[in-house]
């Protein structure tokens, strides 16, 4: 887990990690919660306009990373701004929402996106199901969302930003990936 007095010197590498999904899906949830352990209650959050960023120092064994991590709007206004964010990414986390198929079926207008920007094919993606906390509201199954995450070569989570659940797996899993060296 990460240090609250973190040295800067002792860091192995940097990692740019990538938010992307449609609006209202939790990503600014998901970061905030990742990276200040808070959770704000939809009426008190706005939508992301263009991108915004977050850098948190993370450890994984005896490593600590430096992770910048990308938000970025899921409206289709902002996609010129949100085009150049995909350069020198390390790991994309697509969000959809449990309890709306339509940000699910979207998914791969953002893999399309991802693969038209990202100049690196071997960047680690990873499908993130958010919201589970609304379980009477599911409209996409566990089943569906790791199938396509296999479909896709993808990595696969459910998680919740306002319970905590999953959330910090989900990042754990894409930095140990992500650190991983491939020859």
């Amino acid at each position: 887990m990460s240090d609250s007095s973190p040295n800067y010197r002792d860091t192995v590498a940097t990692f740019k990690l990538l938010l992307i999904g449609d609006s209202n899906v939790g990503k600014s949830s998901l970061i905030l919660r990742f990276t200040d352990d808070i959770f704000l209650p939809p009426e008190e959050t706005s939508a992301t306009i263009g991108v915004d960023f977050r850098v948190k120092l993370y450890d994984v064994e005896d490593k600590r990373y430096k992770l910048t991590i990308w938000d970025t709007a899921g409206q289709e206004k902002f996609r010129t701004l949100t085009s150049s964010c995909y350069r020198g990414v390390h790991g994309v986390i697509l969000v959809y929402d449990v309890s709306r198929r339509d940000t699910f079926e979207h998914l791969d207008q953002w893999l399309n996106e991802l693969n038209t920007y990202c100049s690196d094919q071997e960047v680690v993606k990873m499908i993130v199901g958010n919201k589970i906390d609304m379980e009477s509201e599911r409209m996409v199954s566990r089943q569906e969302g790791a199938d396509y995450a296999r479909r896709t070569q993808s990595m696969f989570i459910e998680c919740s930003a306002k319970t905590r659940v999953g959330v910090y797996q989900a990042v754990d899993e894409l930095v140990r990936k992500v650190s991983v060296p491939i020859f």
